[in-house]
């Protein structure tokens, strides 16, 4: 009997579900044996409406298994409906469903409950080639989610420390000067313009207040006192219109404030981060890849899950995490291009990934640079990497093992790998 990846018999299920999800109400459509119809009256999206719907609908269906489908992998609505144990979820890609209803309506009409019905259909005529949600153990569910939160922060971060450096561009040069290449986000460079916001603030300032709000600097004997200081005092002032000078010290004090919240946020967020990390059976697998540090082990992690039954082969990993390659052949034409519909904070785990074990491995960087001998660009070759980083990842996840460099580089050899010529003679 064809089974799910839920382990649960295609034919088992007692009713297929399409659920099309709104912020407030969702349409819902049961397919049930050769009956398909709608719910009544719309979900609500309350916890009481939701649990009070699952009860009838465990009790309709004697709590046989039940199949959903909905256009959500994560979101308010799913997250309520992963505690109901006989309900089977199938999230879904929504351009899987636009293709679907294209086919069976090319007027191009639409509608929620019709999208509901569809999803049902959908469901009931291609379940077994769809991939059901699988809960993972407590700590990698929170790494998971902890690791694209703070990713987030970090990226906001990003975004806020550009607009305060422009701003101090256009206003107040000299900050940025004894910034140097450190980030604009550095803790005692935000002090440092929440006290003095302006040129004039810091021309103002004595001498020892100065030196307490810069960093330590060396000295040495004939050291004729901190040129920073003369610097300040010897400035000239970029402008001098009040109205710049007033907007660019408002912006500044706005902006200051809002990265120093969001540094502590991100702090909270990899100490607990950290914490996990330190309870995890398979830390110790994803800290030997080369490039796994802090950030991206986790990141790893999330990406692998606890349940390795869930993958039978590292194709399944490529394809779902979006580094292998889309072939389109029509005829005498055949195109390869990279993977557009795929989780992006997971692509873009391995290839970052990729782009970090070019400077720690050997291999990898060899690799790395016979494919741009070759002619191929940046991203292409780390998506390349990662391709080849994810079969190695994977193998070791499934056995449990550490990786070890020089085993794979002895494997290259055994192989005879066209990459051992780019990798550098050691005495």
């Amino acid at each position: 009997m064809e089974m799910t990846g839920m382990g649960v018999p295609a034919a088992d299920f007692a009713a297929y579900i399409g659920i099309d999800w709104a912020d407030e109400e969702h349409d819902v459509y049961i397919l049930a044996g050769d009956q398909l119809v709608p719910d009544e009256v719309p979900l609500e999206q309350y916890p009481e409406a939701i649990d009070h719907w699952a009860t009838q609908l465990h009790k309709r269906f004697g709590g046989q298994p039940v199949a959903v489908c909905l256009e959500q992998a994560r979101g308010a609505l799913i997250y309520a409906l992963q505690k109901y144990d006989f309900l089977v979820l199938f999230p879904i890609n929504p351009k899987q469903l636009s293709c679907f209803r294209e086919a069976l309506d090319p007027s191009g009409s639409k509608d929620d409950p019709l999208d509901a019905r569809r999803l049902a259909e959908f469901l009931r005529n291609f379940h077994t080639q769809l991939r059901p949600w699988r809960p993972d153990d407590e700590i990698t569910h929170s790494l998971r989610l902890l690791t694209e939160s703070h990713r987030k922060l970090v990226d906001q971060r990003t975004a806020i420390g550009q607009q305060l450096r422009q701003a101090l561009k256009e206003f107040f040069p000299l900050s940025l000067e004894f910034l140097g290449s450190q980030q604009i986000c550095a803790p005692w460079f935000l002090k440092l313009l929440a006290k003095f916001s302006t040129l004039t603030d810091l021309q103002r300032a004595s001498t020892r207040t100065l030196q307490r709000h810069f960093p330590s600097r060396r000295t040495t004997v004939d050291d004729a006192g901190d040129p920073r200081i003369a610097r300040i005092r010897q400035a000239v002032p970029l402008v001098t219109d009040p109205a710049l000078l007033l907007a660019g010290r408002m912006l500044v004090r706005s902006l200051v404030p809002l990265l120093a919240e969001v540094n502590q946020a991100i702090q909270r967020y990899e100490k607990e981060i950290e914490k996990l990390m330190a309870k995890h059976p398979d830390a110790a697998i994803v800290r030997s890849f080369p490039g796994a540090g802090a950030a991206l082990a986790p990141r790893l992690i999330a990406a692998l899950g606890t349940e390795r039954e869930r993958l039978s082969d590292a194709s399944e990993l490529q394809e779902l995490s979006g580094i292998a390659p889309v072939t389109v052949q029509s005829g005498k034409s055949r195109k390869v291009r990279r993977r557009y519909a795929c989780p992006k904070f997971l692509r873009q785990t391995f290839h970052e990934l990729a782009d970090h074990s070019r400077l720690r491995s050997t291999w990898a960087r060899a690799f790395y640079d016979m494919r741009r001998k070759a002619g191929h660009r940046h991203h292409a070759t780390l998506r390349a990497l990662a391709f080849k980083w994810i079969r190695i990842i994977f193998r070791c996840w499934k056995d449990r093992t550490i990786y070890n460099e020089q085993t794979y580089l002895q494997e290259l050899r055994n192989k005879n790998s066209p990459i051992l010529k780019f990798i550098p003679a050691i005495p």
